[in-house]
C-alpha cells in the first residue's frame, strides 16, 4: 500500500500537515518523534540484552518411588 506513493502524494500529504500543525510547530513536532523513537530503541535492545542470560533457578530434584 505505501509503495505505491508518488511524489506528488508525498508532497501532497506534507502540505496537509504542514497545514495541519503549522510551520513553527513542525520541529518541535519532528524533535519529539525522534526522542520516541530512540526511547523505543533502548527499550527493544535492552529487552533482548536481558533474555539472553541464563535463569538461576535449580533443577527440580527426582523424587524416588514410593514402595509399599
Amino acid at each position: 500500500m505505501l509503495g505505491n506513493l508518488s511524489g506528488a502524494h508525498l508532497i501532497a500529504i506534507l502540505f496537509v500537515i504542514l497545514l495541519l500543525f503549522g510551520a513553527p510547530k513542525l520541529p518541535g513536532l519532528a524533535k519529539s518523534l525522534g526522542q520516541s523513537m530512540r526511547i523505543l530503541k533502548k527499550e527493544v535492545r535492552s529487552d533482548d540484552s536481558g533474555s539472553d542470560e541464563p535463569t538461576t533457578t535449580s533443577p527440580a530434584q527426582p523424587r524416588g518411588t514410593d514402595a509399599p
